[in-house]
């Protein structure tokens, strides 16, 4: 038996951050990211990519960072996390985003998770 993750569309995810589909495709390409696509084309996004989509948008919305200064923060708490071992999963830190608290080890985890997944679909 098949096990499939949830997947979302692109419209699904630009309804839940409240930000038009071009300003989802405009960070891919910023922030070097990646969705998969479905047979027909259609980038179909899994929970943790719509989590970093979240993250990027609380550092460029709330906080006020310029993409560079987003892309830089998130570098810096990867090198960060890499120096340190986190055995921790996103689900711990997606209650503290909520809360509007950005832990460190949040973009760390998230780019874990999607270089995992990039590696993955390399070996499908």
């Amino acid at each position: 038996m098949k096990h499939s993750k949830k997947q979302y569309r692109i419209g699904h995810v630009a309804k839940e951050l409240n930000v038009k589909r071009f300003v989802i495709r405009f960070w891919e390409r910023e922030f070097n990211l990646s969705a998969s696509r479905s047979h027909g084309g259609q980038r179909c996004y899994q929970q943790f990519e719509i989590e970093q989509l979240k993250l990027i948008k609380k550092l460029l919305y709330e906080e006020k960072f310029t993409i560079a200064g987003a892309k830089k923060y998130i570098e810096e708490h990867l090198k960060e996390h890499s120096e340190k071992s986190a055995s921790t999963s996103i689900e711990t830190f997606i209650p503290a985003l909520e809360k509007k608290e950005l832990p460190d080890t949040l973009a760390a985890q998230i780019e874990d998770l999607h270089k995992k997944l990039l590696k993955l679909r390399e070996l499908l």
